[in-house]
């Protein structure tokens, strides 16, 4: 029996999001051509964006995008399904760039997968997440904790989930997060504020990793960003 090839993960630190938008675009096609072959998961964080995905709705922003990018703030149009998102600092952001053919073609069992992922990881720092009925994302109680947008391209993945470690949970107030009206946002301090004094971001970042390997079943190796580099064609 093949033993399954490893989910990679590499940590991008603080980056800005179209740079990090067209690297998960560069590694999407390489998969798609054939070109690399390992399944990758890049954890990062971003500086202050606001992204709209194919479901974004008109009252989804109540600024206008202009208004928000004369306070600094970029506003990006996505391919990736669902509505209006917010990155920020303290916020931990994952893109997952897996080949589906490996695991199962099927968009909604993927959703799931990566629910599950965070909710395990959530439980490893002592918060319990759910699922809310008909909505993508992670809950606690009634509280947003995660959301998630995906895009596949010929079964190749990208985009993935935002979970709030220690976001300034304010700036949601920009949005209507994922365009659910008088959603309440949360994060992992503002649920557990014990654990401000603790190393939380590495703490979640190993719980997530762990988590990712355990609900996809796939061992998971840590790599340099230097792995990322462009493969050339032959």
């Amino acid at each position: 029996m093949n033993t399954p090839r490893p989910i990679t993960v590499v940590d991008l630190g603080r980056r800005d999001y179209h740079e990090t938008l067209e690297l998960q675009r560069r590694l999407c096609r390489e998969k798609v051509e054939g070109l690399r072959q390992e399944d990758l998961l890049l954890i990062v964080e971003h500086p202050p964006v606001v992204t709209l995905g194919r479901g974004t709705e008109p009252t989804s922003l109540p600024i206008p995008p202009e208004v928000l990018r004369d306070r600094g703030m970029d506003v990006i149009d996505v391919e990736r399904g669902g509505d209006v998102t917010l990155h920020a600092p303290g916020q931990m952001v994952g893109y997952p760039i897996f080949d589906l053919n490996r695991f199962r073609l099927d968009l909604h069992w993927y959703l799931r997968q990566l629910e599950q992922v965070l909710i395990g990881a959530l439980g490893t720092v002592g918060i319990k997440g759910s699922r809310q009925e008909g909505l993508t994302g992670v809950w606690v109680a009634n509280r947003k904790i995660a959301s998630i947008g995906v895009h596949v391209k010929r079964w190749v993945t990208l985009h993935g989930f935002a979970l709030n470690v220690r976001t300034d949970l304010a700036m949601f107030g920009l949005i209507v997060p994922c365009g659910i009206p008088d959603v309440q946002m949360t994060s992992i301090v503002w649920e557990r504020p014990s654990t401000e004094g603790t190393d939380l971001w590495q703490s979640t970042y190993r719980a997530v990793v762990d988590s990712m390997g355990s609900v996809f079943e796939h061992k998971i190796v840590r790599a340099p960003e230097s792995c990322l580099a462009p493969i050339p064609r032959a």
